[in-house]
């Protein structure tokens, strides 16, 4: 599959203490990369989560939302090529049973192994294949990177997508690492999207867990490629405790919350990743809202916008079809007084108080849309509220994938 024009370089990511990584090649799909990932957690780790709200969720979601209480992981296995969503009992079994298999390979209870599936819906997940995974994975602790790992994950995603950043807590540096991978059905509802975040900070499953659903606002649930949430979508932070410093409980110590920004910088920077590797995707599209009642209703228009095909096509075509956004603002069934309104692409402003500016000028509007990464703006005028969401163009490329998603 063709790289996305908008891929950024993969980082430099160093090791976290507490975690080794194992990947196999099993014949979920007709192909021979790695498509398991195990990764084993030192005793202890921490572990928060969001996941989808979707109501027909896959049995690995379910398992995580169960075993989130406990607090505590040892071990993580994902498989790519087969998401185990819809397929009835014999789907639990076989994701109970895997999990079982880490947990014995790893020495620990299965509530403390946590399991993620990505690929078509409605294909059981084959217990014996899952299984041998899961043992090639053992084997091989310790082998793999960041990058295997985040290749192995992938389902349609054209580059690997990963992220780190660090924070100070108590005069101790701690580092953040996270990977990723989504291309499309993505408008996470959470938190087919899976993050897994690690870190070697010391830090009670609880306040972790606050961090993480801080974070997840304004940086996963603040993106969509074509507004299709995931019946898988997962995000997982795991903290391993090796950096040494006192145990973080409670926002008020010091370090926490240095430790929550970096957290919040890295999920934005992942989320970003995926808009970037949208399905078909040529320019990264930044649609800001202003002037709303309130944050809530400034949110849900942007994602109005975001979301909107007719906007997203004109994007992709370069056409300044600022009308499109009028609309989109129009029906996402907020408060939106027309001559009122203003709108921007860029820096510039095109329409204002219920028409077009007056001498308005396409050729900067133009150039700006000639470019990767465009910004919307839209001012409501009416309250304080603002809010701000990312998505990508639409293409003839997102047909095209799709149409052939499972051949």
């Amino acid at each position: 599959m063709q790289r996305s024009p908008l891929a950024l370089p993969f980082p430099s990511l160093a090791p976290i203490a507490g975690v080794r990584i194992g990947t196999a090649s099993v014949p979920y799909k007709q192909w021979t990369r790695d498509c398991v990932t195990l990764i084993e957690l030192a005793e202890g780790t921490a572990v928060a989560g969001v996941t989808t709200r979707s109501q027909c969720p896959s049995p690995e979601v379910e398992l995580c939302r169960a075993k989130l209480p406990g607090g505590r992981a040892r071990g993580l296995v994902v498989n790519a090529g087969n998401s185990n969503a819809f397929t009835g009992l014999s789907g639990r079994q076989a994701a109970e049973a895997q999990a079982a298999r880490v947990a014995e390979r790893l020495g620990c209870d299965p509530a403390a192994v946590f399991s993620a599936s990505t690929g078509v819906i409605g294909v059981p997940l084959p217990v014996d294949l899952a299984l041998a995974g899961v043992d090639q994975a053992h084997a091989r602790l310790g082998q793999a990177d960041w990058l295997a790992a985040t290749h192995a994950i992938g389902t349609t995603d054209t580059f690997p997508k990963a992220a780190t950043t660090s924070a100070i807590v108590g005069g101790t540096r701690v580092t953040l690492v996270g990977i990723i991978k989504g291309s499309g059905m993505i408008a996470p509802d959470m938190a087919t999207m899976l993050g897994f975040i690690f870190s070697d900070a010391r830090i009670s499953p609880a306040l972790w867990q606050q961090m993480l659903a801080a974070a997840v606002g304004p940086s996963f649930n603040s993106i969509t490629v074509d507004s299709d949430t995931s019946t898988s979508d997962t995000v997982l932070a795991f903290a391993t405790g090796a950096a040494g410093h006192a145990e973080l409980t409670s926002m008020d110590d010091p370090g926490a919350d240095a430790l929550a920004a970096a957290l919040a910088d890295l999920c934005r920077q992942l989320a970003l990743l995926v808009v970037r590797d949208g399905e078909g995707a040529s320019k990264l599209i930044e649609v800001n809202v202003s002037g709303a009642v309130s944050d809530a209703s400034a949110k849900r228009v942007a994602l109005s916008i975001a979301n909107s095909p007719l906007v997203k096509t004109a994007i992709a075509g370069g056409d300044a079809n600022w009308g499109r956004v009028v609309m989109a603002v129009g029906k996402a069934g907020e408060p939106a007084d027309r001559d009122r309104l203003s709108i921007r692409f860029g820096d510039t402003l095109v329409a204002q108080q219920g028409a077009v500016v007056p001498g308005y000028d396409e050729a900067p509007v133009a150039a700006h849309l000639a470019g990767q990464e465009i910004r919307i703006t839209a001012d409501l005028g009416l309250g304080p509220g603002r809010g701000r969401v990312w998505t990508c163009d639409l293409t003839h490329g997102y047909i095209s994938i799709n149409a052939d998603y499972r051949s």
